[in-house]
């Protein structure tokens, strides 16, 4: 007789594979079983949808990968050193960045508040390639560093200027302020907004372009006497046009003396000299021919020079020309034009006709004791107005003939 099997009872079984169920749960992770009560409630993304898995088989949560701009974009040419440079990052922070240029050279930058946000503090140089690594950490903590790179505005591309007065200059009322470019200049508007200038006085004046290199600046009357100048140039970085970018900020001032103008008169053949608008000395001069004659109009004295060289040539005089002398030794000269007149010691052959006729070839000639009057008196940015002569207006950027041209024109 076979012995007799206990049944199993169904319900005992039941709740046997239940126990069971719960314990391979708990085999299978031991994070899972301490929530086991509310894995229903847990909100996990699948293993096969997850970016990011920190243990083998179980699904951590996704990290937004860590997007960025930056400026200048990676290989950019010609680029504006005074152009930003900068780094903006979104689901990150940066952690470091640093520029250099292939020489060596760091410049420096700041990380914003934020941490996503970074500006280099100072502009860039010409000519110059740089590297750009920067290093930022994602919402996992993970750190990703990427490196780009990137030239500025070549040398051919590089425009430079010169100013005229010098910084720290003392000079008459009627000097014009001067800026002469290296480069044409297209976008003349953006030049004269990069330049402040302003009077002790209170003058305000304005540009007016001779050529498209060169622009000067005057006010509508003569400087006050006795004024100061402030000229403050932000022209670095500026577009002149055609891809040309000026290299230089520059401040100059400079100093207004009395206000000096004197009155050349051909028919009188008289030097009158007032200051501050009170008449001081009147000399006897011999100005320009009929053939030569002076040119009307306010001039500007320019450098002068204790002892010159005069070169009959330099006009376009020949030796078989009757009016040809030569190469002189001048005295006391103090230019008026680029073109050739100026003020000086008249040549000995001239002595008898000074006070009497016009001898010249357009300058104002003087005696001896008369020119060194004169040199000792004036000087750079004073005035000199020919009346009653012959001659026309001289070009006004032979010199600074600035003064000739009516305000409505000038400041147009």
């Amino acid at each position: 007789m076979e012995p007799e099997v206990p049944s199993r009872r169904p319900g005992r079984m039941k709740k046997i594979l239940v126990v069971a169920a719960v314990c391979l749960l708990a085999a299978v992770g031991g994070v899972f079983a301490a929530v086991a009560p509310d894995i229903a409630r847990s909100t996990i993304e699948s293993e096969a949808s997850s970016s990011v898995r920190t243990t083998p088989g179980i699904a951590a949560p996704v990290v937004a990968p860590v997007t960025f701009d930056a400026a200048p974009a990676n290989g950019a040419k010609q680029v504006n050193p005074a152009a930003p440079v900068s780094l903006k990052v979104s689901n990150g922070t940066i952690e470091r960045v640093t520029l250099t240029s292939t020489g060596g050279e760091t410049v420096e930058g700041a990380i914003d508040s934020q941490g996503t946000g970074w500006t280099a503090a100072g502009p860039l140089k010409f000519n110059t390639d740089y590297s750009y690594t920067y290093v930022v950490k994602d919402g996992a903590g993970r750190e990703t560093s990427t490196t780009q790179s990137f030239s500025t505005v070549s040398s051919s591309h590089e425009a430079d200027a010169a100013i005229y007065p010098l910084d720290g200059m003392k000079v008459g009322v009627g000097q014009p302020l001067q800026v002469i470019f290296s480069e044409p200049v297209v976008n003349r508007e953006a030049v004269e907004k990069a330049i402040t200038i302003t009077s002790s006085a209170g003058q305000t004046g304005a540009f007016h372009w001779h050529s498209d290199t060169m622009v000067r600046y005057r006010p509508e009357n003569f400087w006050a006497a006795n004024s100061t100048i402030a000229m403050d140039m932000k022209l670095f970085g500026v577009d002149l046009g055609n891809g040309q970018i000026a290299n230089f900020n520059k401040k100059v001032n400079i100093s207004i003396g009395d206000k000096k103008v004197a009155v050349a008169d051909s028919a009188a053949h008289t030097f009158t000299l007032s200051v501050n608008d009170q008449v001081i000395k009147t000399l006897p001069v011999s100005m320009g021919d009929q053939r030569f004659p002076s040119a009307r109009g306010y001039g500007v004295l320019m450098e002068k020079k204790r002892y010159d060289h005069f070169r009959a040539s330099s006009i376009g005089l020949k030796p078989d020309d009757p009016a040809y002398y030569g190469d002189v030794d001048v005295e006391y000269t103090i230019r008026l034009t680029l073109s050739g007149a100026y003020i000086h010691q008249a040549l000995e052959s001239a002595y008898p006709f000074i006070g009497n006729a016009n001898v010249s070839h357009g300058c104002i000639g003087f005696a001896p004791d008369g020119a060194a009057w004169v040199f000792d008196n004036m000087g750079t940015g004073d005035v000199v107005q020919i009346v009653n002569t012959e001659g026309d207006y001289a070009a006004h950027d032979d010199g600074f003939g600035d003064w000739n041209i009516p305000w409505s024109e000038y400041d147009n």
